[in-house]
């Protein structure tokens, strides 16, 4: 960890998964297992060898294939072997859903894990019904730890196929009694429409992708959009907010742009920010394979 005036710069790592592993990486992809199945996926910061032999990742069940070279362009799973539509993996007392998406994702980003510890924490400190809202919320699994923490979350999403998974996943972890609002709907409207009604959140967490659209065909672009909306995002905290954490995997941006954004934002605020990288680490190797950059706010 690099820390100087305040500032922390951190690398994070998730406590291990049972139905989660990173196998290898290398040559521009990683090899990792979902529950019973070996997934090969592009991996651009992966520009080293592998470290096991093509035998190791000839045995995987499903491979992604890119159309052309934009990682925004949908591409194809290649099977060798038969997979289901779907299946169930579990971590720490909740279950969700992986799928195999056009856009190489399966709906479970392992690297988040790193921080469910945290938000727990802040949430069984507070008061009763600590109020959260989650902002590009994709399947929902930081709505659920949050929601099982106790909180009554508000879950935003442009993407109604991403809200039902994400309600799905509800249901798998038995936690249909707990207090979440599914909302599709633009996430900077959204959030300046909360602004605007006087809404108040204890915490926010977001995990804004690089490129997106709206429900209506509204264009988010990461770099041109971010700062005004954590701008907005601290008018709606509450007079003792618990935190703010972002999630980025923009390429052209560092931990420590994530780390000026937000203590721009929170400076009237006392408490700490830290900023940095997720990484996963290999079984085969042991090498960390950074994911995420990421930047935390909390008092």
């Amino acid at each position: 960890m690099y820390r100087r005036s305040g500032f922390h710069l951190s690398v994070l790592c998730p406590p291990p998964w049972d139905d989660y592993e990173l196998v290898d990486s290398g040559n521009g992809q990683k090899l990792e297992r979902f529950g019973a199945y070996r997934l090969i996926r592009p991996e651009t910061q992966a520009i080293w060898s592998q470290a096991l032999p093509a035998s190791e990742w000839e045995r995987s069940d499903a491979r992604f294939e890119r159309s052309g070279s934009s990682e925004e362009r949908p591409g194809t799973w290649q099977h060798p072997r038969v997979l289901p539509d779907q299946w169930l993996l579990h971590y720490d007392g909740l279950a969700f859903w992986a799928r195999l998406t056009p856009f190489r994702h399966t709906g479970i980003f392992p690297e988040h894990s790193a921080h469910w510890g945290w938000m727990q924490q802040q949430l069984q400190a507070a008061t009763p019904s600590p109020r959260v809202l989650v902002l590009f919320g994709y399947t929902g699994l930081a709505t659920l730890v949050a929601a099982r923490a106790g909180a009554h979350v508000c879950h935003v999403d442009a993407s109604r196929p991403a809200i039902r998974w994400a309600r799905e996943n509800q249901e798998a972890s038995g936690l249909h009694d707990h207090p979440i609002r599914w909302i599709v709907d633009d996430v900077p409207r959204f959030v300046q429409r909360e602004a605007r009604r006087g809404a108040r959140y204890d915490m926010i967490i977001m995990d804004p992708p690089v490129f997106g659209r709206g429900p209506k065909g509204q264009i988010w672009r990461l770099h041109e959009a971010l700062p005004d909306l954590i701008g907005t995002c601290r008018q709606l905290l509450s007079k003792k907010p618990l935190g703010v954490l972002i999630h980025a995997y923009a390429t052209t941006f560092s931990a420590v742009t994530l780390y000026n954004v937000l203590s721009a934002a929170m400076r009237s605020y006392p408490g700490e920010i830290t900023a940095g990288e997720l990484v996963l680490t290999e079984s085969a190797a042991k090498r960390p394979l950074s994911t995420a950059l990421y930047a935390r706010w909390s008092q």
